[in-house]
């Protein structure tokens, strides 16, 4: 262990550096020197963790001994996890690299730019060093891509136009991203190494808020800061992954981190010249004005009101709008089972009739993600020979023959019906199915206090041991993944074609494969939100389970893999078994059956 003692005698000299930059403890002490340039700091102190980082790293690259490759990844990880809430706010793309889950990453523009990408980044490296075989030539040419790829960041870094709004949309994002993906295990598979990592970017976080204390008028607001971060952190460090109360830390950390970075907008007069996927003004973690619905509809700003919804509402529920005048949205969509219809799969088509209920916080509609926005959904449902059997053009010529119709358009729209508003009128009512007011919603936010011990603990085990919340993102639980909530996931579960949980044989339907071919992408659906899914059975694509009993155990065994689906390479979910118990199970059904609207409820 030699090589290590010499290599941590050299990193010394970063670490004094920081100190001397910052003068400061990064997790104590706001009192620092004024800078003439406090951008210039935050820019050096950003640089030399991404040296500390590349240091570390290249050190994996000309190692092979076990013992010296696990201690020089975890020190690279941390390392990485200093360099996390600048980098993945200033650079998206490249944190996306370096973090990437170790699954193929396949972008598919159209048929002619179909891009597959074998990951290269710390969960690759993770998933070679904590194994049983060594893979000696993959972590060397991983680590040396790494490497090379902060080498870039490095010299091509500038945080010189960084404004005050920058700064706390930083230290919002990292909050965030603790509390929805930090806190999983989404980024550390094997390890589970998710509470250090948490307790080092927040602890890097304060230090770049510290930076800009000059901008408080008020020291006790600055102070309440240090404290929540203190106290936050202490929290974080009390247990181990397994145990860990992520609930409490929801309701006791996370949300009044939120309400306190509200009142420094406040304090320091800030005006931000956008709105990004998390609203300017949220204050709670679980709640209607937490996500913006302009950010995830592109079109600017949708300007929702009563007359829209109305219409819009009346447009999805109208039969006499489809060919056969006997169907409308509402048939496969119904109001009391939570917009779906209760069945495996409605006549003639091949598919199970999804929730609509939050579907508009989404990057891709249907179970293939073939259409890109509501609008295109509505469209392609209302050309389907299986559903409307119409097009577009005939389907508005239909509701133009009813001055009723023309009235409501003028009202909610200001124009004459055409295609588009069309489209646009059905789509912003379905815009408007996110109620969140589950009992679930109203007891995170404090008003409420009446969920069980076993509820909490379903939440707890959701989030932690049972691995969901690395597919299923709080707060909506679907597949977009937070903070930026610029992709929307697929999986490939190894969904049966049957109920069986021995000999199984994977369902027929290719899924994503059959929009594009590409052959690696057999079988991939997109991940839906489990919001009011004790209304929505029977389950996935196909409708195979009847009961959330069912669901559940199959991801227990490993999926599709654990039922005796074992030839299915890229399959996405872990193939080992949970090893959940049965009370363990029983919980997480429990917390799921909390995410049910008022409205359904009688």
């Amino acid at each position: 262990m030699e090589e290590l003692k010499i290599f941590l005698n050299k990193t010394c000299i970063i670490a004094g550096l920081i100190f001397l930059m910052t003068s400061c403890k990064q997790e104590n002490d706001y009192k620092i020197s004024k800078p003439i340039n406090q951008n210039q700091v935050l820019q050096d102190i950003y640089i030399n963790d991404i040296s500390e980082c590349i240091e570390y790293t290249t050190q994996l690259s000309s190692t092979t001994e076990r013992d010296s490759l696990e201690f020089y990844f975890i020190k690279a990880r941390n390392s990485f996890k200093k360099v996390e809430p600048i980098l993945s706010f200033h650079d998206i793309n490249n944190y996306n690299f370096l973090n990437a889950p170790n699954i193929l990453k396949v972008e598919e523009e159209d048929l002619t730019d179909i891009k597959i990408n074998i990951p290269q980044s710390f969960q690759t490296l993770e998933e070679l060093i904590f194994t049983d075989q060594l893979d000696i030539d993959s972590i060397h040419k991983t680590s040396t891509i790494i490497a090379s790829r902060l080498e870039l960041l490095s010299k091509n870094s500038d945080l010189s136009h960084y404004q005050p709004y920058h700064i706390l949309w930083i230290v919002r994002k990292q909050i965030i991203r603790t509390a929805t993906t930090g806190v999983t295990g989404f980024d550390s598979p094997v390890l589970e190494n998710s509470l250090e990592d948490a307790v080092i970017a927040l602890a890097k976080t304060e230090q770049i808020l510290s930076l800009y204390s000059s901008q408080f008028k008020d020291s006790t607001l600055k102070d309440r800061w240090k404290t929540h971060f203190l106290k936050a952190r202490s929290f974080l460090k009390s247990t181990d992954f397994n145990h860990f109360n992520r609930y409490e830390f929801i309701t006791e950390h996370v949300d009044p981190f939120l309400k306190l970075w509200n009142s420094t907008v406040t304090e320091w007069n800030v005006e931000f010249p956008i709105e990004l996927a998390i609203k300017n003004e949220a204050s709670s973690l679980f709640s209607k004005e937490t996500l913006s619905l302009d950010y995830f509809a592109k079109t600017g700003e949708l300007n929702l009101n009563n007359s829209k919804v109305a219409l819009g509402k009346r447009l999805f529920n109208d039969s006499n709008l489809s060919t056969s005048k006997s169907i409308s949205c509402a048939t496969c969509h119904m109001e009391q089972l939570a917009f779906t219809d209760g069945i495996s799969k409605p006549k003639g088509l091949t598919r199970n009739s999804p929730t609509l209920t939050y579907s508009a916080y989404q990057q891709g509609f249907f179970y293939d993600k073939r259409a890109g926005s509501l609008e295109g959904q509505i469209v392609s449902v209302i050309n389907n020979s299986n559903e409307f059997h119409s097009d577009l053009k005939s389907f508005t010529k239909a509701i133009e023959s009813d001055s009723s119709y023309v009235n409501q358009f003028k009202k909610a729209y200001a124009t004459n019906i055409n295609q588009q508003t069309v489209r646009k009128a059905i789509a912003d009512y379905v815009r408007t199915l996110n109620d969140w007011d589950s009992k679930w919603d109203k007891n995170i936010r404090d008003e409420q206090n009446d969920l069980t011990a076993s509820e909490i603990n379903g939440f707890n085990l959701f989030n932690g041991k049972a691995k969901c919340a690395t597919c299923h993102f709080a707060p909506v639980f679907n597949g977009t993944v937070p903070p930026d909530y610029m992709d929307t996931e697929m999986e490939h579960l190894g969904i049966p074609e049957t109920a069986v949980i021995t000999n199984g044989h994977i369902d027929p339907d290719l899924g994503r494969y059959d929009v594009f071919k590409t052959e690696n992408r057999k079988y991939f659906f997109k991940t839906p939100t489990i919001r009011n899914i004790e209304l929505t059975a029977p389950y996935m694509h196909n409708g195979v389970y009847q009961t959330l009993e069912e669901v559940v155990d199959f991801y227990n065994r490993g999926g599709g893999y654990g039922i005796g689906i074992i030839d299915q390479e890229y399959q996405t979910l872990p193939t080992e078994p949970l090893n959940l118990t049965q009370d363990e199970m029983n919980d997480i059904i429990n917390f799921m059956k909390t995410l049910t609207d008022s409205r359904f409820i009688d």
